[in-house]
């Protein structure tokens, strides 16, 4: 006979809930730092600068933009994801793995607390992709 719990006591949920509420926070304010960031116009014009250096300075100026517009996709993701897990945790499916339908371990949730996978089944899915 199986002993092994299906799902997550109300209790666990509201410390993931918890948890993720103070993720959610921290990635809200670093995407305001980001898109502060991308929109700021430093007012350190090259105006005064050589011609050959204002080129280096508006490329490394445009590649960091860049950078902080990827950063901000990949927060804005983040904060997505895990809106969805506390979505998950209202229905009382989280941290159930959607491959193998098996608890992920809480130590698992704990670092990377919008987790859908398994390590088992997110190493089969990268074995799968090689």
């Amino acid at each position: 006979m199986n002993t092994e719990p299906t799902k997550y006591s109300d209790e666990e949920l509201e410390f993931f809930k918890q948890l993720i509420l103070k993720k959610i926070e921290k990635a809200e304010h670093d995407l305001q730092v980001l898109k502060e960031a991308i929109s700021n116009d430093s007012g350190n014009g090259t105006d005064d600068t050589s011609p050959t250096f204002k080129a280096f300075e508006e490329g490394s100026e445009t590649m960091s933009k860049e950078a902080n517009a990827h950063l901000a996709a990949r927060q804005e993701k983040f904060i997505r994801d895990l809106k969805n897990a506390l979505l998950r945790i209202e229905n009382k499916t989280y941290g159930i793995c959607r491959e193998t339908g098996r608890l992920i371990p809480k130590e698992r949730l704990m670092l990377v607390p919008h987790a859908t996978l398994c390590i088992e089944a997110k190493e089969g899915k990268l074995n799968k992709s090689k």
